[in-house]
């Protein structure tokens, strides 16, 4: 394997697919970086692939002409007011962590998220991945809570970590709204009973 000099981070194409898709699902068999239990197929990762957009993006890392890890942005929530915030998922292939190919993806999506001009963006890491923690905090994230045992993996209960970053030269508000009214045009009509 050549050094990381010959790695090039650029945008997902749809022909990574299988590449993104076995990565993801060797970590879902052997990881708690992700709380799915089962494998995905081809359909369901098409259907993922497709929900990312430009304010979404999704970046791999490709060395000697392989796919060997992946970073996006994803919608926090499908709720309007929710649209400046963005939540970062980032898997390497086994074989190729520990080599700083993680903290060169989360490098590209952070600028990525700066340009997109976002107000924060969130991570969830399970207890036991100190190097994703440590990896965030070297990135500026910050430590906004702990859920509690929300998860049974491999026999255990986890706690998950979330981690917040705060985008203060993002867009300002007024253009912000200007941009979730255009998304939302009911924004601030919806009935008060709806909850976050």
């Amino acid at each position: 394997m050549r050094g990381l000099r010959y790695m090039k981070i650029r945008p997902a194409r749809l022909s990574d697919l299988p590449a993104i898709t076995e990565i993801y699902n060797e970590a879902i068999r052997t990881t708690t970086a992700t709380f799915d239990t089962e494998p995905k197929n081809e359909a369901q990762q098409l259907e993922w692939f497709r929900a990312h957009d430009g304010r979404h993006p999704i970046l791999v890392a490709e060395l000697d002409g392989s796919v060997v890890g992946w970073v996006c942005l994803s919608k926090w929530s499908d709720r309007c007011a929710y649209s400046g915030t963005a939540e970062i998922s980032l898997y390497i292939k086994e074989g190729f962590r520990g080599k700083g190919i993680g903290r060169k993806l989360m490098e590209a999506i952070d600028a990525e998220a700066r340009r997109l001009g976002l107000h924060t963006a969130i991570l969830r890491i399970a207890e036991e991945n100190v190097a994703s923690l440590h990896l965030a905090e070297r990135f500026g994230f910050r430590h906004v809570g702990v859920m509690r045992e929300v998860g049974y993996k491999f026999g255990c209960w986890l706690d998950v970590h979330i981690m917040q970053k705060m985008y203060l030269e993002a867009k300002s508000p007024q253009n912000l709204k200007a941009e979730v009214s255009a998304e939302c045009p009911d924004t601030g009509t919806e009935s008060s009973e709806k909850r976050p």
